[in-house]
């Protein structure tokens, strides 16, 4: 009888926790490899404590690599409806929320990593925490892990599920990359997705807190690089919200070649047009000539973006009247507020990002198997690879489909 291989998974993550199960249950003997002093944490942090667990509107068009075609293989092998049915038979119902988010009915995404902790128990995977892993060696078709406490681990097959650089609070600090780099993986450069932006302005410390649903669009040379509707949000670094969060990987990337300056253009009264806001306007206007120009706002936009924007419009005095207020500064004030042009910095750090772009690049992993083309017998899962996706439960689909492959080739090639 052949005897089964030991698959040494590093990253107790979403993807690697999944690999190790589909290892499992395909005969392996599983060791699941932490640094940190439990796994799962970055599970239990993914929809505001809900678990995002995927979404129904699977589609290549919501995924961002250097290389596209890889994903589409790695998401039809293992899609949606097997993702749902694996957690379901596990015991998570599930629901279907907004924009095709789906989340278990619990509420808690404590559940989904007490049942896959409880299916390796089943498997009797064995979990090993406070087990960093700082060096891969490949000896007589075997591979031997060097750990930071000086222990070394052999096994037949490694997957490797660290993660990328975000949240590293959390996880992943993007140590993973330092293991096969010597091994001759190439790293797409990674920089911070899903994540609030910087603006360089001057009014923000005023605005801080203020909100509003809005549209925004990201726009670099002239050209409109993506746009999102939602709830925006003011900070005293810049700005936030689902939209921005939706628009930051264009923005990042944009930041990080440095070819050039990415811009927020946000449309305040995305429900009418420039035209029926000058006649509200004049209407205000009519009505109390009297009043100051900023006073006539209040009552129809948040009372601390009124002074902002008229100053944006270039009108110092706030307390002119309405009377006084000329063509060319009416059109100035619904200029600002349909097309508000605010110059972006930079986005915040790792530890605020969702999500990784960039990674280990996908042309040397085969697609099919997630085993590297370059060292056999290694695999890989999640996002460590130059693959991330847009909120929205879509980089845990990826988790799910890359580590439910890795592993079940692993255990049975």
């Amino acid at each position: 009888m052949k005897k089964p291989h030991k698959v040494l998974v590093i990253g107790g993550g979403a993807a690697g926790l999944v690999a190790a199960v589909a290892a499992g249950r395909n005969g392996a003997e599983v060791i699941v490899l932490e640094r940190m002093d439990r796994v799962g944490k970055k599970i239990l942090a993914t929809g505001n404590g809900r678990c995002n667990l995927t979404n129904i509107n699977i589609d290549l068009k919501r995924y961002h690599s250097s290389y596209p075609k890889f994903v589409k293989g790695v998401l039809n092998q293992f899609n949606l409806h097997q993702t749902l049915d694996f957690f379901e038979q596990m015991g998570i119902a599930y629901k279907i929320e907004d924009a095709g988010k789906v989340f278990p009915m619990s509420e808690q995404a404590s559940s989904v990593l007490d049942v896959l902790r409880y299916e390796l128990q089943l498997l009797k995977v064995q979990e090993e925490c406070n087990a960093e892993v700082i060096k891969i060696q490949r000896k007589n078709n075997q591979f031997v892990l060097s750990l930071k406490d000086g222990r070394k681990i052999t096994g037949d097959k490694v997957i490797l599920a660290t993660g990328g650089k975000s949240s590293p609070n959390l996880g992943s600090n993007g140590s993973g990359y330092e293991l096969v780099i010597p091994f001759g993986h190439k790293l797409i450069s990674p920089f911070p997705a899903l994540v609030q932006l910087v603006l360089d302005a001057w009014f923000l410390k005023r605005l801080k807190g203020v909100k509003f649903d809005g549209k925004v669009s990201a726009v670099a040379d002239n050209n409109v690089l993506q746009t999102e509707f939602g709830e925006v949000l003011f900070t005293e670094y810049g700005i936030s919200g689902p939209p921005i969060l939706q628009l930051s990987r264009k923005a990042g990337e944009i930041l990080h070649q440095k070819k050039s300056r990415p811009y927020i253009f946000i449309d305040v009264f995305p429900d009418l047009s420039e035209d029926q806001i000058e006649n509200m306007i004049l209407s205000r206007f009519s009505y109390h000539p009297e009043k100051s120009i900023e006073f006539s706002f209040v009552g129809m936009m948040n009372k601390r973006l009124i002074p902002v924007i008229l100053k944006e419009a270039g009108i110092e005095d706030l307390n002119k009247s309405c009377a006084q207020i000329n063509a060319k500064e009416r059109k100035n004030i619904v200029n600002i507020l349909k097309n508000w042009q605010i110059p972006i910095k930079g986005t915040q750090s790792w530890m605020q990002s969702q999500v990784t772009a960039g990674g280990i690049d996908v042309r040397d992993i085969d697609p099919n198997t997630m085993e590297s083309k370059l060292i056999p017998g290694l695999y890989f899962a999640g996002e460590i690879m130059d693959v991330d996706g847009d909120c929205g439960g879509f980089n845990l689909q990826w988790a799910w489909s890359s580590g439910y492959i890795a592993g079940e080739v692993a255990a049975k090639a």
